[in-house]
């Protein structure tokens, strides 16, 4: 009887933990987030730093030299075409002015008293009362007379331009760069820097570089035959600033240079952009943002992925409800979601959440979700 009691406790503990086994490995079978793999049409961004520089940027500097008299304006200042910026000492160049006028007066009288001459000794040869060689000697001084009225005048005409030059005038609506030199300073041709820089800003210019990788993908992606016809059927652009904040109004890629910089290994790029208001000013940087849309691609979550030996991969679920990591090959990316090249297809479903407590063949209760919502925001 005592055998018969021990026997029937050992097969109810034995059946006791089986259950308990049992009830341990269904606890350990997680319930994890799913989502189809859905297709999508959305946009991806390539993004490259960028220059802004005035499509007007030019270098204010004396064409006489001289006295730095008067400053009309202000750094930062906006000015008009024509408008005074500053006034060069011009007493040297009114006198200038007045000795080639003088000079042109004792010309001009020099040529109406060699005019006389010649007029007088004409009817003498005719009558042959005086030589011919007079007359072609008196016409040789009143051929000097002329050409030395047409000197004067010609130095006149330098003495006014350079009297006018010591007024110095924006040649283009813009805005004042620094100014280094200050009333009483010495200036001219010679000096090495600038009285000031001009910009006109009423648009402005991006200028930015792709590496050959980048290059080649633009090439790839981008509609039309040739690159001139890519870069008129791109859709405008955007200018991120330098607080991440975009510019209000879009821009236009309309120049890519010749041929590549051996040294560093790019090719150059310009954006237009309009700048009515003038918040955009030359030499603040940016960040050019140019769109590629793609349709119907194939769009999975950001936090979907992990990675590994840099290399990303998702967990797909397999038969039976269990999982497998797959390598996938990223296209781009667009708000929250990756676009995919390869790795994953449409239809498919992989687990959102919960990746790190995953490894192969470990088996899920799937709880479906959807991101049909979250691809429509994305859009």
């Amino acid at each position: 009887m005592n055998s018969s009691l021990l026997l029937s406790t050992v097969l109810w503990l034995t059946g006791c933990g089986s259950s308990a086994d049992q009830t341990t490995t269904t606890a350990e079978v997680p319930t994890l987030p799913v989502v189809q793999v859905k297709t999508a049409t959305l946009t991806t961004y390539q993004e490259f730093p960028a220059t802004l520089e005035g499509k007007v940027n030019l270098e204010i500097r004396p064409q006489v030299e001289g006295y730095l008299e008067q400053i009309y304006v202000d750094e930062g200042a906006a000015v008009r075409k024509g408008q005074p910026l500053f006034r060069i000492d011009e007493r040297s160049y009114r006198e200038q002015l007045s000795n080639a006028e003088a000079n042109l007066m004792m010309a001009i009288a020099n040529q109406d008293k060699a005019a006389l001459e010649v007029a007088r000794l004409a009817p003498l040869v005719e009558n042959q009362v005086v030589s011919e060689v007079q007359l072609k000697t008196a016409q040789s001084v009143q051929a000097a007379a002329k050409a030395a009225v047409g000197q004067a005048r010609a130095m006149v005409s330098t003495a006014k331009t350079n009297l006018s030059r010591t007024v110095i005038k924006a040649p283009v609506n813009g805005y004042i760069g620094r100014l280094p030199y200050k009333p009483g300073s010495l200036v001219g041709r010679a000096e090495p820097q600038p009285l000031t820089t001009l910009s006109d800003v009423g648009a402005v210019f991006a200028y930015f570089s792709m590496s050959e990788v980048d290059f080649l993908q633009f090439t790839q992606q981008s509609a039309g035959r040739s690159l001139t016809d890519k870069i008129r059927q791109l859709p405008p652009v955007e200018l991120l600033l330098a607080d991440n904040q975009p510019y209000r109004q879009k821009g236009r890629i309309e120049l890519v240079s010749g041929q590549f910089d051996k040294a560093m290994g790019s090719i150059s790029f310009r954006a237009v952009f309009p700048n009515q208001l003038g918040l955009l000013r030359s030499g603040i940087t940016g960040r050019i943002r140019i769109p590629q849309v793609h349709e119907s691609a194939v769009a999975i979550p950001q936090e979907a992925t992990f990675e590994r030996q840099d290399k990303i991969f998702v967990f797909a679920l397999a038969d039976s409800n269990k999982v497998q990591s797959r390598p996938i090959q990223l296209l781009g990316k667009s708000g929250n979601f990756y676009l995919i090249r390869e790795g994953v297809r449409p239809g498919e479903r992989i687990v959102r959440d919960g990746l790190d407590r995953l490894q192969d063949g470990d088996s899920i209760v799937p709880k479906q979700e959807t991101t049909t919502n979250e691809l429509t925001k994305a859009l």
